[in-house]
């Protein structure tokens, strides 16, 4: 990758020079551009030079995830090998202590075209979320609704998260240890009303990159618990679990999610996925 100013994207000036970051850089491309090829998010078409370009609506809350995300794929956008216009966003919910200056700010100065849109969701959430309970469901749920409604307005055709891996498998876990459900989060996703696309492009990136990354980068970080309610969720127990794994067994991590790439319908129990009593026995010759 070339390092000059003129080459490469504002995202990446001034990122560090050593061998250290240049194999985490280019470790988190390639891992994405993995992801996007494998879970075909680019449409039909996409690659034509011809054909308009899909728009994506990039969601950044200011985490290192989403800043991540925004930095990768206008890396990908810059060596040519992603054919979308990417449309950053910012949806302010309102949470107390929200520094509303800082994202526009970046975002002008990095020349990335965004929208920051606000809506007081906070108040609704805290109105009927009972005392003592997460804001998470709720909260999730109204802002995934008004980024739908602003990925109509602006003609994007998929809304674009900063899930990661960590992310990925701690939903799995979360829906085995209190679901009852074999699921997690798809990289891939068609709404309920089927005229959008949502992406989670950073599937196969570990957090640990992530949080690497967008500390080497020095970008300005929000934390994620401004609203309070953080503690004692059961997603930061699961991860308390998955770190202790990792920490006896490193790896342990990448194994488990190669697991979620390698279902065996047959190795499972549920007969809406196998027909098991559709097996019969093959008579000897």
């Amino acid at each position: 990758m070339l390092d000059q100013p003129e080459d490469i994207h504002p995202l990446f000036h001034g990122a560090p020079q050593t061998t250290e970051f240049k194999k985490l850089r280019k470790r988190i491309v390639r891992h994405t551009r993995e992801a996007i090829e494998q879970y075909g998010m680019i449409e039909k078409g996409g690659h034509d030079a011809d054909a308009p370009k899909a728009r994506w609506l990039v969601c950044l809350s200011g985490g290192k995830d989403s800043y991540t995300l925004l930095a990768v794929l206008h890396e990908l956008q810059w060596r040519g090998l992603l054919p979308v216009e990417i449309l950053a966003c910012n949806l302010d919910q309102g949470q107390p202590g929200f520094p509303a200056t800082v994202l526009p700010e970046f975002l002008r100065k990095m020349g990335v075209p965004h929208r920051i849109e606000y809506q007081d969701t906070y108040s609704i959430v805290v109105d009927k979320v009972p005392q003592g309970r997460t804001y998470c469901a709720l909260c999730s749920r109204l802002r995934r609704g008004n980024l739908y409604r602003i990925a109509r307005e602006e003609g994007c055709s998929a809304v674009v998260l900063g899930h990661h891996r960590d992310d990925i498998l701690e939903t799995f876990f979360m829906n085995l240890f209190h679901g009852g459900r074999l699921a997690t989060m798809p990289p891939k996703l068609l709404n309920e009303e089927g005229d959008l696309f949502v992406y989670r492009p950073l599937a196969h990136v570990a957090e640990a990159d992530c949080e690497k990354f967008a500390t080497a980068m020095n970008y300005p970080i929000i934390p994620c618990d401004l609203c309070g309610s953080q503690d004692g969720l059961q997603r930061q127990q699961v991860k308390q679990i998955l770190d202790g794994w990792e920490a006896r067994s490193p790896g342990r991590r990448q194994v488990m999610f190669r697991a979620l790439m390698n279902a065996r319908p047959s190795h499972l129990l549920d007969p809406k996925l196998f027909d098991f009593a559709g097996l019969e026995r093959t008579t000897g010759q």
